[in-house]
């Protein structure tokens, strides 16, 4: 397996070498392709729908895209006036399209969304062991091949404005687009890096003068944050061709800039180098790749919590996808034998390279998956999943704090509902946010869920034709058979979670108000 700046860096150069294309509704592929390896070789391509068919094509070389541009016409600006920005976004347009007519056919669009939950289920049933509907689950939602491309070549497209300012400049992505836990549909967190370590290493050591760049001098390095965005944030929005709703955030505790980028479909958020933020991705992008269960447990879990509510696209006091990961690795730690080491075991074999402080924060842990010894546990996903439900059910988490680090529980250090520790900045809490209703909900979930895995028999659910396994926990708990669950709520002492399992099966706002007139 290649570490994680391995994959960036490949997957950066790829993305400078491709363009995008917007195409007819349909066109002859062969005679599209034809005309584009006049400039150069194609090394690959795909197509997909995003307001319209797009063409990613990737070229072998990179001045293939100069000899690309050449080629390329200004758009005809009779009914308003055009940006003189030239991008790598084109529109391709047939010039007799009535003689042309009998050679298009439509082309093949690879997906850049997954199916419904209600597809995804039916789906499921079909499986013959819940395993093989985590790996069905993965296989739905998971970012592809393709996906990953259009996401590399959208922090691409917003690099070019950059380096008209900042040459050295790149734009790169981090959290869920590169951490192997990104869901299709996922939005895009990309930052401006400055620091090009490669040039700085060769620093003018002979002669007598040390020399360096005049540069303005700010009071403090959020202003100088602050003013970088606010600027590319106005480039986007006067001259992004496809960049729209723009909203420059500049207050925020990392400020940002979010907008649309249409071409690609994706939801953008844009800062400045967090090194923090990217020593996170690529700590999950190892434990994502030491062990193929991992991310299944992942991608089932963050479904199940989507599905009841308990985690939200908006923010709020609701238990976050981030949160939630870091629970399902500190459950793996928890097995026996474990099934991914301690931040502090990969810290132990890191080296030299590997060392790294930011902020006075020690973010050093090994890059070289090879150095890092494969599990001996061998549970399977059916019974990981039942004893993920079973264990965070029943955690004390009045006294007991999460910490990825030792791979232990730990005594809270405040009284936070939940508190989980921040693996790097170990003063901080991932999940503050979360209140003390949301995590009596999820607790709730978690035991009604470790029940039915339990209780119910596959087999008698097949005959039946009912979902079963994880399709069962994918259905909103009341609305199969309400009876069934007043029964197993006798045994759950909190007050607090029966009236939480009873607002459930309030569906809407019209049976809450009838509820409250009663």
């Amino acid at each position: 397996k290649k570490t994680f700046t391995e994959v960036q860096t490949e997957r950066l150069e790829q993305a400078e070498r491709t363009v995008l294309i917007k195409c007819p509704p349909k066109l002859n592929e062969k005679k599209l392709l034809q005309y584009l390896s006049s400039h150069g070789n194609i090394k690959s391509h795909f197509f997909f729908e995003s307001r319209g068919i797009h063409a990613l094509i990737e070229f072998s070389e990179k001045n293939s895209i100069a000899s690309l541009q050449d080629a390329v016409g200004l758009p005809s600006a009779a009914d308003h006036h055009v940006v003189p920005f030239k991008s790598r976004l084109f529109t391709f347009t047939l010039k007799n399209p009535v003689s042309q007519a009998a050679e298009e056919t439509p082309v093949h669009l690879s997906p850049q969304s997954h199916i419904p939950v209600k597809e995804l289920i039916q789906k499921l049933c079909h499986a013959d062991s819940i395993s093989n509907q985590m790996y069905i689950l993965l296989n739905e939602y998971q970012l592809t091949e393709e996906n990953i491309k259009l996401r590399f070549l959208a922090c691409s497209l917003v690099r070019d404005f950059a380096r008209a300012y900042f040459p050295d400049s790149t734009v790169k992505p981090f959290g869920s687009s590169v951490n192997t836990f990104g869901k299709l549909g996922c939005d895009v967190d990309m930052f401006l890096d400055f620091h090009d370590e490669r040039k700085h290493a060769t620093k003018m050591k002979k002669g007598p003068f040390e020399m360096e760049y005049q540069m303005k001098r700010l009071p403090s390095e959020r202003l100088a944050t602050q003013k970088i965005l606010s600027v590319i944030g106005d480039c986007l929005d006067n001259f992004g061709p496809g960049c729209v709703s723009v909203q420059k955030i500049l207050n925020a505790r990392c400020p940002l800039v979010k907008f649309s980028h249409q071409p690609t479909g994706f939801q953008c958020d844009l800062s400045v180098s967090n090194s923090i933020a990217i020593k996170s991705s690529e700590l999950l992008y190892i434990y994502g790749c030491l062990d193929s269960r991992v991310r299944a447990l992942v991608f089932s879990v963050r479904c199940w919590a989507r599905v009841h509510g308990l985690t939200n696209s908006v923010p709020g006091t609701w238990i976050t996808n981030f949160s939630l990961t870091m629970m399902v690795m500190f459950f793996l730690q928890k097995r026996s034998p474990p099934i991914i080491p301690t931040l502090d075991q990969l810290k132990a074999l890191a080296g030299e390279k590997d060392k790294h402080v930011i902020g006075g924060c020690d973010c050093s842990f090994v890059s070289d998956l090879s150095k890092i010894k494969p599990t001996k546990n061998t549970e399977t996903l059916d019974v990981l999943l039942s004893d993920f439900f079973e264990y965070f059910g029943n955690f004390d988490f009045r006294k007991n704090s999460i910490n990825l680090r030792k791979g232990k529980e730990v005594n809270k250090p405040e009284s936070s509902p939940l508190y989980i520790w921040n693996p790097f900045e170990q003063d901080l809490n991932i999940s503050k946010n979360v209140n003390q209703p949301q995590l009596e909900k999820f607790v709730a979930m978690a035991r009604e869920s470790a029940w039915i895995l339990q209780k119910e028999g596959k087999t008698q659910q097949m005959i039946n034709k009912e979902p079963w396994g994880l399709a069962a926990l994918l259905i909103p708990f009341g609305k199969t058979n309400p009876s069934k669950m007043k029964n197993r709520m006798k045994g759950i002492g909190s007050e607090t979670i029966r009236t939480l399992l009873d607002s459930l099966k309030l569906s809407n706002a019209n049976s809450l108000q009838k509820a409250v007139g009663k």
